[in-house]
């Protein structure tokens, strides 16, 4: 079903006129192609948990990106993926300055991590990491069965690169580096990390997770290793179109890296990658800045309310830089996050070395309110931080 502008305009208004709360753009473009009211929110319309729990856009992606989703339905879902998985490749590559054999795709950036896990790892190798950190390239790192270290973040939650520095040797194929880093949220300085990598062996690979790149406002410390690359084959750099683009259902991501360093990583992917629907989206996605930077503000808001809100109940957020928030509660976090499931909202699950630390996704903002009422419901107790 195509949305026209007069339909998506008259159901704005129509919602306008009954409601205090206007829809966006693409909960009028959902709520037009399926002919009922939807929201954009953690919970789903059938009444599911508010899920909080996976750092996803609580706003979904534009309106644009819906319409080219609903036409590739139409017209290609029967297709193999090959030309439009070239037109996606080529298109990330115009974006970010680079030949077009620099870029491979991945279902979700997650797949990224497990060709980089496949072709850089194995039995007698090690990978490095921190703790905590994002962990689906240490599961894919021991299944190869490799060994892994795991560092701890220092006091103000940066990656210790000398520590982990120190652990590097021959053995050392990968080393994984989130930036920012989930679950805290945080950065470490792009200067630090362009100095640990002149230092490590010629034998290891840098794989530099930028997932949140996008919800990152200006920083001197802070600068993508996509968009300003430094001369070294061994960096590959991973980015998402799960977070800010809303495409986390789609499942498509992408590394870029020197082209032979590219071509080890494809080695190890599926014989088809990325689908045609989600192809065709996220060319749409990287055509619609306007939505990200719009989706960034939001974010930007969203986050500071979620600082207020906590620093009113005397809780500890750690300063992040993301669509989601590590924070000590206090309490044991298992308590946290069942007393949450109980009440139909999932948060993450407990955090390595964090005993009294959740993770919360930025939801919409009913989502929130629905977060602070259900955490006011918590039984009083001595906190002791």
């Amino acid at each position: 079903m195509c949305i026209s502008r007069r339909s998506l305009l008259r159901r704005i208004g129509a919602a306008a006129a009954g409601t205090a709360a206007i829809p966006s753009l693409a909960e009028a473009s959902l709520s037009a192609a399926f002919g009922e009211p939807w929201s954009i929110s953690g919970s789903s319309p059938s009444g599911g948990p508010i899920r909080l729990n996976r750092n996803e856009n609580a706003y979904g992606p534009s309106s644009n990106v819906i319409a080219t989703m609903q036409e590739a339905a139409r017209t290609v879902a029967y297709r193999y993926p090959g030309v439009e998985s070239a037109a996606l490749r080529n298109t990330i590559a115009r974006v970010h300055g680079v030949p077009s054999d620099h870029v491979v795709l991945g279902c979700g950036s997650g797949e990224i991590l497990r060709m980089a896990a496949d072709a850089f790892l194995g039995f007698g190798k090690t990978l490095i990491v921190a703790r905590p950190t994002f962990e689906l390239v240490s599961d894919c790192a021991r299944h190869a069965r490799a060994e892994v270290v795991a560092i701890p973040l220092t006091h103000d939650y940066a990656h210790d690169l000398s520590a982990m520095l120190a652990h590097s040797d021959s053995a050392t194929g990968l080393v994984y580096i989130c930036n920012p880093n989930n679950p805290t949220g945080t950065l470490t300085r792009r200067r630090d990390i362009e100095a640990f990598v002149r230092q490590l062996p010629e034998t290891t690979f840098v794989l530099i997770d930028e997932a949140y790149h996008h919800y990152l406002g200006n920083s001197s410390d802070y600068a993508s290793f996509v968009d300003r690359p430094i001369d070294d084959h061994r960096v590959i750099v991973t980015r998402s179109f799960s977070k800010i683009f809303g495409l986390a259902g789609l499942r498509v991501g992408y590394g870029v890296a020197a082209p032979q360093t590219a071509r080890l990583l494809a080695s190890c992917r599926l014989p088809e990658d990325v689908n045609v629907i989600a192809a065709k989206a996220a060319v749409a996605a990287l055509g619609d800045p306007a939505h990200v930077r719009l989706s960034a503000v939001r974010n930007a808001d969203d986050r500071q309310e979620f600082f207020n809100q906590s620093h009113a109940r005397m809780l500890k957020p750690i300063d992040s830089q993301t669509n989601f928030v590590m924070m000590n509660t206090g309490r044991p976090a298992i308590e946290i996050i069942e007393h949450f499931k109980k009440n139909n909202l999932l948060v993450s699950r407990p955090i390595p070395a964090f005993e009294n630390h959740i993770r919360v996704s930025l939801g919409s903002q009913a989502d929130m309110r629905e977060f602070w009422r259900v955490w006011d419901l918590m039984p009083a107790r001595h906190m002791s931080m």
